[in-house]
């Protein structure tokens, strides 16, 4: 048994990594402004944010490809001013890895841990134990040319653990799966975290995958954190701090947006407000007075009256979702500015 999943047991999972104000500028643009972090052993950690929130600046630093401005941070206990200690701790998936197709499963995963350092027959072993892991053992001798994406996702994470990583870092892991494909992987994960104490970051802009399979999550913006904590305290923390639960959003053409808006605006008493959150995917949300008074009946009711105001006037209605407890509610609330 993994020794680090027998102190687990008896003790509190202790700290794999841990960052303190980490900070980067390019020129005059501030990518990173004061990451703290702290990851445990066995858990998952989701990180998100939206397009040039700061996430691949503080993969590349947690991953030392390059140096922070300020700031440190450590893995396993191992400070950030040994970066190639750091690196024999760590395994990292990035998002787009690129496989020999001319060599089989076991052959790359043995190449990789004879780098490690590993005997021929030992890095034979692990790749072996590993492909089982991933459940890619019956096309262990197969060429990876003929693998299909999930089965090179599979290979790869089976070569981010081959040097027996405290922490992983996983981008976008289940980018271009199938449904299927998705959950599968997602289970991998949790397994990896749980049966080995791997402590996972997880990056997705899946948020439906970080809500269900991560434990902690940290919401970057702009390169600040605006949101860190456990998922069911980030949702319960955000919901006491805006109004989640009387809103909606609802997505129409692009070119009704401004119609919409319009309507809603003139004819429902009930609205406080109207904003666009994305004008080129055509969503919108509306924002309700408190009419109900935690009546769920009413509540209903209301955003009946709005979608048929909407309809009256002739709007298409592509979709709709009443907001409130969901990652993605806070998420779009976090970051509404920088995506709008």
């Amino acid at each position: 048994m993994n020794p680090r999943i027998d102190s687990k047991i008896t003790s509190p999972q202790p700290e794999v990594l841990v960052a303190e104000g980490l900070q980067k500028s390019y020129d005059k643009r501030h990518a990173l402004q004061g990451l703290t972090l702290t990851l445990r052993e066995g858990r998952i950690l989701g990180f998100l944010g939206p397009n040039g929130a700061g996430k691949t600046t503080s993969i590349r630093i947690l991953t030392t490809m390059i140096t922070p401005d300020a700031g440190s941070f450590s893995v396993d206990g191992i400070s950030s001013d040994h970066p190639q200690e750091i690196r024999r701790r760590i395994g990292v998936l990035p998002e787009n890895l690129g496989f020999p197709r001319q060599m089989t499963g076991m052959e790359y995963l043995t190449f990789f841990g004879q780098l490690y350092g590993r005997s021929a027959a030992n890095a034979r072993e692990t790749a072996k134990a590993l492909l089982e892991d991933v459940g890619m053992t019956n096309r262990a001798k197969s060429l990876i040319g003929s693998y299909s994406h999930g089965m090179k996702q599979r290979i790869g994470i089976a070569r981010s653990l081959i040097n027996d990583p405290v922490v992983v870092f996983l981008d976008e892991p289940t980018l271009g799966l199938d449904p299927r494909g998705q959950q599968e992987l997602l289970e991998l994960i949790q397994r990896i975290a749980r049966e080995r104490g791997t402590g996972i970051i997880l990056c997705s802009h899946l948020l439906s995958e970080i809500e269900n399979v991560c434990d902690d999550v940290v919401i970057l913006n702009q390169g600040q954190i605006v949101a860190r904590g456990t998922v069911a305290d980030v949702i319960g923390r955000t919901q006491q701090n805006i109004v989640l639960k009387n809103s909606m959003r609802i997505q129409v053409p692009p070119d009704y947006v401004a119609k919409a808006k319009q309507a809603l605006k003139a004819t429902m008493p009930n609205v406080i407000k109207v904003n666009s959150i994305s004008e080129t995917e055509g969503w919108i949300r509306a924002e309700l007075v408190d009419a109900a008074n935690g009546n769920s009946d009413k509540t209903y009711l209301i955003n009946n009256t709005i979608l048929s105001s909407l309809i009256r006037a002739k709007i298409p209605i592509l979709s709709f979702v009443v907001e409130g407890g969901k990652l993605q509610d806070v998420f779009l609330h976090l970051t509404e500015e920088t995506i709008r």
